[in-house]
């Protein structure tokens, strides 16, 4: 694909540039969904730019993790190194970023922002409907990047210039651009939902009930492996698991908590 463009005379990943893109869009949209819709924009902006940190933090530590047996191998082997290759082989395990790990950084930061706020659901809607806006953008720069590749198939994409060595020269199906799509599917949905004032401070929610499912699936047709692997499940398969029980409690909690406050005795 094209992995890489020179802007003003500087070499740019398309994943840089298409991330920027989302960011940027991402945050207009945003702003005018909130302005639209009765809500301070300005309140929307600050929990998204919170939100920011989170992505960039949590998603590197999370991808770090899925290399954690790199790491310990080089704190074992630390004699074997000088400080400077050392220090380079640390930055080269924490060198990329895990979409799980950014989502949950981002919904820490962006909720610590917005806890105390009276009306915090309403802003957590708007979250929820930027987040697949954001993650399609993310999708067609793995795409045009040749990273998050999938599996072989004659029916594929051929990369010659992907950053890893490992998807060049064979014909992979196009997982990307399928969970682009999805994305944007949910996108609509839930902005559908959101303008019809339906499920009021439930969109999170129900983002992170349908996105897990389908990236489960998704991680089926996958051709990059270098992600973790627990019990024959990737590192992110684990985690949509994970999220789905989580959810599934808290509903329960917060059902049984409605039927206490309604029945008393």
């Amino acid at each position: 694909m094209i992995p890489a463009f020179t802007l003003f005379g500087k070499t740019l990943s398309a994943y840089q540039i298409t991330a920027l893109a989302g960011i940027l869009f991402t945050l207009f949209f945003t702003y005018f969904l909130a302005k639209k819709s009765g809500k301070d924009e300005i309140t929307a902006m600050f929990m998204l730019l919170i939100a920011a940190p989170g992505v960039i933090v949590g998603g590197v530590l999370l991808f770090g993790m899925t290399n954690l047996s790199d790491l310990l191998t080089l704190i074992r082997e630390r004699d074997s190194y000088s400080s400077k290759e050392f220090l380079s082989g640390v930055i080269n395990v924490f060198s990329g970023s895990v979409f799980y790990g950014g989502l949950l950084g981002a919904i820490l930061c962006g909720g610590i922002y917005i806890r105390k706020k009276p009306d915090r659901g309403a802003y957590a809607d708007l979250g929820a409907v930027a987040v697949p806006l954001f993650h399609s953008f993310g999708r067609l720069g793995c795409f045009l990047t040749g990273c998050c590749y999938g599996m072989e198939c004659e029916l594929g994409f051929v990369y010659h210039y992907s950053l890893v060595p490992g998807a060049n020269d064979v014909s992979r199906f196009p997982v990307q651009l399928v969970e682009l799509g999805l994305n944007l599917g949910l996108f609509f949905f839930l902005l559908h939902l959101y303008r019809k004032g339906k499920k009021q401070g439930k969109l999170l929610q129900l983002y992170l009930l349908i996105y897990p499912i389908y990236r489960f699936i998704l991680e089926f047709i996958r051709g990059d492996a270098h992600r973790g692997f627990l019990f024959g499940l990737s590192t992110s398969q684990i985690i949509s698991i994970l999220i789905l029980l989580g959810n599934l409690i808290f509903t329960l909690c917060t059902r049984n908590s409605r039927k206490k406050e309604a029945d008393p005795c």
